[in-house]
């Protein structure tokens, strides 16, 4: 028994002084480094919050004729209603007989700029002025996302790569990685000139229809940044 305990002493003690020389060693000689990458998307899907109100008529046009009319509108302008268009929220006055005014709120997803435009002209025409813009995004951008961080550790290898050069030595292992991005959270578009867009509707619909045409979003950026340790041979 004591010879037991007396070598799961040693190895003990022998673990913390390989571990501290296997450190010393590539502490001794390692390059750090950082690496960065971004890139830049060009958004395909924006989602709109809508909402229909009885308050908006004082009460004449009920929340089902604005549905309809709404249903119409939007399947003239391309608009698949069954899979692009969902309620998320509505009042309980909505299922209920009584001189309480009901809502509904909807959000509709679209594919292109020139839709955003047509649909919020569209709709301040039936009087359905309560749109907005919910957020900007890509069908593509967890895959996108994951481009840009390789491309970010690409960049970190090179740079040492580059740096040890310099010295007559090459980057070998690399042995630590440190990623420092949680989450990229993608630019939501020009959401003001989208609601600029729709008041110019409400003041001059014939003009604003030019103005519409040229609505523009700005690009999803991109950004990662890679910190990495490589051994120096």
């Amino acid at each position: 028994m004591k010879k037991l305990i007396l070598m799961a002493a040693v190895m003990l003690s022998v673990l913390p002084a390989a571990a501290q020389e296997q450190a010393s060693k590539f502490d001794a000689s390692y390059i750090q480094v950082w690496g960065q990458a971004e890139k830049e998307i060009t958004p395909d899907e924006f989602y709109l919050s809508v909402t229909i109100n009885e308050k908006d008529s004082k009460g004449k046009i009920s929340i089902q004729t604005q549905e309809r009319a709404m249903l119409d509108a939007l399947k003239k302008l391309g608009v698949d209603t069954q899979k692009q268009l969902r309620v998320v929220d509505m009042s309980s006055e909505y299922f209920k007989k009584g001189n309480a005014l009901a809502w509904k709120q909807f959000q509709l997803k679209l594919n292109t700029p020139e839709q955003v435009a047509q649909v919020f002209g569209s709709l301040n025409d039936l009087g359905i002025s309560n749109v907005s813009m919910e957020k900007v995004t890509h069908s593509q951008l967890d895959q996108y996302k994951n481009e840009v961080r390789i491309a970010a550790m690409k960049s970190a290898q090179a740079n040492a790569q580059t740096l040890a050069g310099a010295i007559g030595q090459k980057a070998g292992k690399c042995f630590y990685i440190y990623d420092s991005n949680n989450d990229v959270v993608p630019y939501y578009g020009n959401v003001f000139m989208a609601r600029s867009m729709k008041a110019a509707v409400a003041n001059d619909a014939a003009e604003a229809a030019g103005e519409a045409a040229g609505l523009d979003f700005k690009t999803i950026k991109l950004k990662y940044s890679i910190q990495a340790k490589f051994v120096l041979e």
